[in-house]
């Protein structure tokens, strides 16, 4: 169960025939996305578990879940985007019902990241899943 911004993405996957590619787009989602202010990079919006600096801070609107984030790594603030249109606009019970691996794993991203990047992408994960799990 994803967003249709995340189909958008699964469907710019398909026509990219390398891993190389995939990985540049990853980078562009997160040159596109804007910079986090620096006022909301503390430490309750820092994710621990993460090789590079992540802060995720969440929002939560009449139910609806949405954050905005942040990392040092180009690789890492594109994971963000990445999750940002996987998650953002889905109400609580649905940002739960969400199988992150395998929604990430249909953009092939489970077999090409380092596992200092994985752990980093799981930890973010929790994070989203423990702050909606929170407000429901």
């Amino acid at each position: 169960m994803a967003s249709a911004a995340f189909e958008e993405i699964v469907e710019d996957f398909e026509f990219f025939e390398d891993w190389e590619d995939r990985y540049r787009h990853v980078i562009e989602q997160g040159k596109a996305m804007p910079p986090l202010d620096e006022a909301l990079k503390v430490p309750a919006t820092k994710v621990d578990g993460c090789a590079s600096q992540v802060w995720l801070h969440p929002q939560i609107e009449n139910g609806v879940f949405h954050f905005e984030g942040d990392s040092d790594a180009m690789i890492v603030k594109g994971l963000i985007a990445v999750l940002r249109k996987l998650y953002n606009g889905l109400t609580l019970k649905e940002v739960l019902a969400v199988d992150a691996r395998a929604e990430m794993g249909r953009l092939g991203l489970n077999d090409h990241l380092s596992a200092q990047r994985s752990n980093g992408l799981r930890a973010m994960i929790e994070r989203i899943r423990d702050t909606a799990a929170a407000q429901v």
